[in-house]
């Protein structure tokens, strides 16, 4: 994927992130989220998942968006034709539950907008031709967190085993997560502030006169 987006060719890839690695068996992996129970994290993930939508963004020349279509359909219908009409390489990154949460999926819809609602999975398009233009190239699309993480989290197995087994460490991985979200969308909100005009250089400023010696 990583090469695929460093091409720049017109290539447009959706990747439907169920953060379970399932082709091999459901092991631990970095997009694993922080306190989760999986294979070979059994005492759950004690680290946060890699963003790989926001490690898209860094090259400067890749259209990318987050998206999470139980939480704002109409954001992901606007990234998709985004993505579409621009002339490169353009990611989409889709938050999918998953029969491994472990929860009746006729409610994925609901955990879906819970991720967004807690700041687990912030929402946001950046375009680089905003840049060309001298504009914030990334726009921010969910509010901020406004339920706690605790409550995504408490619907989901993956979460809740390693609380039934050990929980002073499912408390404070879930601690360790809930502050995450914060810094982590702090981060998105830096990098959504507006474009400051550039200074003046020196060149284009008055020269001021040399005071004359008596």
């Amino acid at each position: 994927l990583d090469h695929v987006l460093a091409s720049g060719r017109d290539v447009n890839i959706l990747v439907l992130d169920t953060e379970v690695y399932s082709n091999t068996g459901g092991q631990s992996s970095k997009s694993t989220p922080m306190g989760a129970v999986a294979k070979f994290a059994a005492g759950g993930k004690g680290t946060a998942k890699k963003d790989l939508a926001l490690i898209a963004s860094q090259y400067g020349h890749v259209y990318v968006a987050k998206v999470d279509f139980g939480a704002k359909d109409s954001q992901t219908v606007q990234a998709l034709r985004e993505a579409e009409a621009y002339p490169g390489p353009a990611l989409v990154v889709a938050y999918s539950h998953c029969i491994a949460h472990g929860y009746n999926l006729n409610q994925g819809l609901d955990q879906q907008k819970l991720a967004v609602d807690t700041g687990y999975w912030p929402l946001f398009r950046y375009d680089p031709r905003l840049a060309e233009a001298g504009q914030t190239p990334l726009k921010l699309d969910s509010p901020a967190p406004k339920v706690e993480l605790a409550k995504f989290m408490a619907n989901e197995t993956r979460f809740g085993i390693l609380k039934n087994i050990n929980p002073d460490r499912s408390e404070s991985l879930a601690a360790q997560a809930q502050a995450e979200v914060r810094r982590h969308y702090a981060h998105y909100q830096h990098l959504a502030e507006p474009a400051k005009p550039a200074a003046p250089s020196a060149a284009a400023t008055p020269a001021k006169p040399a005071p004359v010696a008596n």
